[in-house]
């Protein structure tokens, strides 16, 4: 009984947590995601923003200005000039974009990182959750 209660609790958390969200309204911590994508350029930028609103799998994509970048590639110390990419979606979809960017990225390791979205305006976040589809 007390290993069965031990792998059950995530799941019955998540079912709390999920049916106390759609009872009061309130946005449970982490559903969405921004992810960070670097571009060589403006160009690639906006062709990758296209093909992840294409694919729906994000509701959102900031495409940001040019920022200098360092980093070591292959022992050296470079430098270059990058555009980032700001993508707002469900966190149960990064895996998907990942997955995706790595297939029509340029880069060889293409960076997709991101992090939960906490908090934020209510009403923006059900956009959000409205926007892009479920698994």
């Amino acid at each position: 009984v007390v290993t069965l209660s031990l792998l059950m609790y995530p799941v019955l958390r998540s079912l709390t947590l999920q049916l106390h969200s759609a009872i009061t309204g309130s946005y449970i911590s982490g559903t969405h995601s921004i992810a960070f994508i670097n571009c060589l350029n403006e160009q690639i930028a906006k062709d990758i923003a296209r093909a992840i609103m294409d694919k729906k799998l994000a509701a959102y994509v900031n495409i940001l200005p040019k920022s200098s970048a360092l980093y070591f590639w292959e022992g050296e110390l470079e430098e270059s000039t990058e555009i980032l990419l700001l993508v707002k979606t469900r966190t149960s979809k990064i895996g998907e974009l990942s997955n995706y960017v790595r297939s029509i990225h340029p880069f060889e390791i293409p960076e997709t990182i991101s992090l939960p979205i906490d908090q934020g305006n209510p009403l923006y976040l059900k956009w959000l959750e409205e926007s892009v589809p479920r698994d």
